[in-house]
């Protein structure tokens, strides 16, 4: 059993995943950090100079103070329902997938062009010495026979 595990830690694959986690940890920390002090400025200078990412609605009946921070009315006991911090997470859920979609692209069309490249280089080349003498054995033996 211990070899098997080796065997499949040792894969490509899974080294590959380990890579793509790590990298996206990191990526998605660029990300927040980039929705949160990038882009939720720029939508409160729009918005009136609000940063939404602390708006809450209190659903209970604990008694906040007027415009306490989220974490304030998190200290008093307060039920929310953290509105400001959704529209957060869901502007990086946007950002990443336009993001991970045009790495897509990016790589499908350094294959495309990579494919095509070896298609022509193939056709360039002609047909080997063995594909011919095929081709002279298969005419010969269709040949009729007098």
């Amino acid at each position: 059993m211990i070899k098997e595990f080796r065997d499949f830690i040792a894969k490509g694959n899974v080294m590959d995943m380990a890579v793509g986690i790590i990298i996206g940890a990191a990526f998605t920390a660029i990300v927040t950090s980039l929705v949160g002090d990038v882009i939720n400025p720029i939508i409160g200078v729009i918005t009136g100079g609000t940063d939404f990412s602390g708006n809450y609605v209190v659903l209970n009946g604990v008694a906040v103070p007027e415009g306490a921070s989220l974490q304030a009315a998190k200290d008093a006991g307060a039920n929310v329902f953290a509105w400001g911090a959704f529209v957060s997470a869901v502007i990086n859920f946007f950002i990443i997938a336009f993001i991970v979609f045009l790495l897509v692209k990016m790589v499908n069309r350094i294959k495309d062009a990579a494919m095509k490249k070896q298609v022509a280089e193939e056709s360039a080349a002609g047909p080997s010495q063995e594909a011919l003498l095929a081709e002279i054995r298969d005419l010969l033996a269709r040949r009729p026979t007098v």
